[in-house]
């Protein structure tokens, strides 16, 4: 287990920058968190470190569900699974179908379909403990 603690969306940005070293194409990390703490922020530090020619796309996909960054080098898919309510759900968006393109997959509310998780799944943790500090577990 890592912990890192930010104190601005900049320093989030360069955490995120850090834990993307360990993914690849294939990779999963699912993100835990509640509103507000800092998922989108940190998906869009993943992204500028994985595939920077995608940053401006960087929004929540709340309402999209996923949301695909298809890079140079690597495909990033980021979905938000907050609104989806069973497996059925999960896999009318074509979940397990990404999951087999080879990408990096972000899930953000990782927690409500954790049995749908990959085994080799790194999960980090996202904890608003002030103001404007985050805390990030690594598991």
């Amino acid at each position: 287990m890592e912990i890192y603690t930010s104190n601005s969306i900049a320093e989030t940005e360069e955490i995120a920058k850090e834990i993307a070293k360990r993914l690849t194409n294939g990779g999963f990390l699912a993100l835990y968190g509640g509103m507000g703490a800092g998922k989108t922020a940190f998906v869009r530090g993943l992204v500028k470190a994985l595939c920077p020619e995608c940053l401006d796309l960087v929004h929540s996909p709340t309402f999209a569900i996923v949301n695909e960054y298809r890079g140079n080098n690597i495909d990033i898919f980021h979905f938000d699974l907050y609104r989806l309510t069973d497996e059925d759900d999960l896999y009318s968006t074509g979940f397990y179908d990404y999951i087999e393109q080879g990408g990096v997959t972000i899930t953000e509310w990782s927690e409500l379909f954790e049995n749908e998780l990959p085994e080799d799944a790194i999960k980090l943790k996202i904890e608003n403990v002030g103001e404007n500090v985050r805390r990030f577990t690594l598991c």
